[in-house]
């Protein structure tokens, strides 16, 4: 059976949140879609067999003017909590004729009595006093663009009840969320939006998610689910206020939550923790993506290859449940706001090994490096293979421009095939209880399957250096395969020509090649002839003495800094280097002095 959830909008132009979760909570579907087709389209393979659709928006309407009585008698429960219900009548030109809600569940063929005992139906929800009952909030979270409220504002409220979802994992009716890819990319949408346009896009779908809640709630536990009106004057389903749950169900609610959290009380201070980390969680976002841009401007600069950057601020639930860790008894953490040091993540992927720790000694050149746990190197010391990852905590210096020297980021080193053996060992593991009687047996799999891609890890890096080699002794492209409209020397060109001219160089980004042709092609060099010419005037080892790398600087970057040494501020002002002046002339002062 599946559980739907739509977050509906008035009409056709401005989108509407979907969402579906399948019988045990695991959300399998979260979108947007504007028109009734495209929500037809994207819901009806979900709705097929059984399901229960809940709309947040008016299915039945057939007063004309006023309340309908179920938004009177909702207001009257929750009206002290802010989560009153809007008017909705036969005045408004939305509800003159069917209302949308219902011409949806028609096309869909789906039941809309609430107490019909059809297997595919559809009722009416209201996100806010369901938030209001299951969170047991003193008010609603106010993440509705209104008048003076400021963008950062409703962010953080908006990321206050993405934690409160999330949380919902370890409730009686669990909502699992952390390990469904779409949220983690709705949840990053949120973190970084930028606008509140952006922000309402997350917004209704981050509001389908609660409706689809709602309906897999209100299956679940009918008891503590109330539906104010009827099927003939309009309804509303949500989970009931726990002050107005009957006693003998607010007696059971209560032995049960308490039987919950028995085994997983913690102390005091770990409690504060929480409660302190998510006060100050939304403020790391910023922090968080102004790191991640940080690495990935240090790893282009360097001309280091890699395949992805990308950065996490740590969810309240996942601070939360390292701060419980205990070893032998004892708390993992004196002080879990000090002592867990990933609050900032930043991940970078690299093709081969040898990259990897490329990016480890240009971050112990450029950034301060607190620790650097090489995870590979500790399991092999232990004669397994496993998981495989290079650790570095880092900050920058207290006083750089971009203001992060209060923030440390946990960064994770990993080549891509040590990223598909954690990410899907990860995914294993955590999506399920794995039965005692195959323990050993996964085990021994996985370790199989690490051994056998640290393999393909080495061979990898054998095939690029054999290709590096061959290229070094092969310099000379015909030029076959390039755009012969185009005026640039060629990326692959440029690539082999590079790979001989600096043959103690690593490989930079396919992309970094073609950018640095654009600039070639700035300063009027066209071919590789003119280019081999102009860098014979250069004395690589003096420049490599003045900029004195201790990284293996890619070949892009070698490029680099020979163009910068012979034509100094006129390739500064080049209309490609724009972005980057001010680095550009630090490197310029290190060149200064004899000539190069």
């Amino acid at each position: 059976m599946h559980f739907v959830g739509i977050d509906l909008a008035w009409g056709e132009r401005a989108p509407s949140g979907l969402a579906v979760l399948d019988e045990h909570g695991r959300l399998l579907h979260v979108s947007a879609a504007t028109t009734d087709d495209t929500v037809v389209a994207a819901l009806e393979p979900f709705t097929r067999g059984d399901c229960l659709v809940a709309v947040d928006a008016p299915l039945i309407v057939v007063n004309e003017t006023g309340n309908r009585p179920c938004e009177a008698e909702l207001n009257r429960d929750f009206r002290a909590y802010e989560a009153g219900a809007h008017p909705a009548n036969r005045g408004k030109p939305e509800f003159r004729e069917t209302p949308r809600g219902a011409r949806l569940a028609a096309r869909l063929g789906l039941d809309i009595d609430p107490v019909s005992a059809s297997g595919r139906r559809a009722i009416e929800v209201y996100p806010h006093p369901a938030t209001v009952a299951l969170f047991d909030l003193p008010r609603t979270l106010k993440y509705k663009a209104k008048p003076g409220r400021a963008l950062a504002d409703l962010r953080a409220e908006l990321l206050r009840l993405v934690e409160l979802l999330e949380s919902l994992e370890t409730a009686a009716t669990p909502l699992h969320l952390r390990h469904a890819g779409p949220w983690h990319a709705l949840r990053d949408e949120v973190a970084t939006a930028a606008t509140k346009a952006a922000l309402r896009r997350t917004e209704d779908q981050v509001d389908a998610v609660v409706c689809a809640y709602v309906a897999l709630f209100a299956t679940r536990r009918p008891l503590e689910t109330t539906i104010y009106g009827d099927g003939a004057t309009g309804y509303i389903v949500t989970p009931t206020l726990p002050a107005l749950l009957p006693p003998v169900v607010a007696e059971e609610r209560a032995a049960a939550e308490a039987r919950a959290a028995a085994p997983a009380r913690v102390a005091e201070p770990v409690a504060r923790a929480v409660r302190q980390y998510a006060a100050l969680q939304p403020t790391l976002v910023e922090p968080t993506r102004r790191w991640t841009a940080a690495i990935e401007s240090l790893l282009d600069e360097a001309g280091i290859n890699y395949l992805t950057v990308t950065g996490r601020t740590k969810s309240v639930a996942s601070f939360a449940a390292k701060a419980v860790r205990e070893v032998d008894g004892r708390p993992a953490y004196d002080d879990p706001l000090v002592g867990i040091t990933d609050q900032i993540g930043v991940r970078v992927i690299t093709y081969v090994h040898s990259d990897v720790a490329a990016v480890a000694q240009l971050f112990a050149d450029q950034l301060v490096v607190i620790d650097d746990r090489d995870l590979g190197e500790e399991t092999a010391s232990q004669g397994r293979f496993g998981y495989a990852s290079r650790h570095l905590l880092v900050r920058t210096a207290r006083d750089d421009p971009d203001g992060l020297g209060d923030h440390a980021a946990s960064v994770q080193v990993r080549t891509v095939l040590q990223h598909a053996w954690a990410e899907f060992e990860h995914d294993i593991r955590y999506k399920g209880t794995i039965p005692d009687e195959h323990v050993s047996d996964l085990d021994r799999r996985f370790t199989l399957a690490a051994g056998l891609l640290e393999l393909a890890d080495r061979e990898f890096s054998a095939i690029r250096e054999r290709l590096r080699v061959a290229g070094s002794e092969t310099s000379g492209l015909d030029g076959s395969g390039a755009d012969p409209a185009d005026p640039r020397i060629s990326g692959q060109e440029l690539a082999s020509f590079l790979s001989a001219q600096y043959a103690d160089a690593g490989w930079s980004r396919s992309d970094h090649y073609s950018w640095i042709a654009g600039l070639l092609l700035e300063l009027g060099i066209t071919s590789l002839d003119e280019l081999a010419a102009l860098l014979a005037s250069v004395d690589t080892g003096a420049l490599i003495a003045r900029m004195g790398y201790r990284y293996p600087a890619g070949a892009v970057r070698r490029l680099d800094d020979a163009l910068l040494a012979i034509f100094g501020e006129q390739y500064v002002a080049l209309h490609g280097n724009a972005h980057r002046t001010d680095l550009l002339r630090t490197r310029l002062e290190r060149l200064a002095g004899d000539e190069v």
